[in-house]
């Protein structure tokens, strides 16, 4: 299995509440456990990259979210040429 990156994580994350979902709909879209998510949501509602609504009991990813996961692709795309180490023998 593929070691993932906190900042594939979180953008996983944001992806899955583009449109608005529950807690229980990221987690199973991002592939984490319950433990992981609370940690996940905690740090991106507190840098803004995700609100909360209380009333529909639903995250949603904000603009400034929507920015970070344009970077965050971008980069990605950038990258996608490059060999890995995980390929290579010594």
């Amino acid at each position: 299995m593929k070691y993932r990156s906190r900042t594939e994580i979180a953008s996983r994350i944001l992806e899955s509440a583009t449109g608005g979902v529950t807690k229980t709909k990221i987690m199973y879209k991002a592939f984490l456990s319950y433990a992981q998510l609370k940690e996940y949501l905690t740090v991106l509602e507190e840098n803004g990259l995700l609100a909360y609504d209380k009333g529909e009991q639903t995250y949603k990813t904000t603009q400034k979210g929507l920015h970070f996961l344009n970077i965050t692709n971008s980069l990605q795309g950038m990258m996608e040429g490059i060999p890995t180490t995980q390929g290579l023998k010594k």
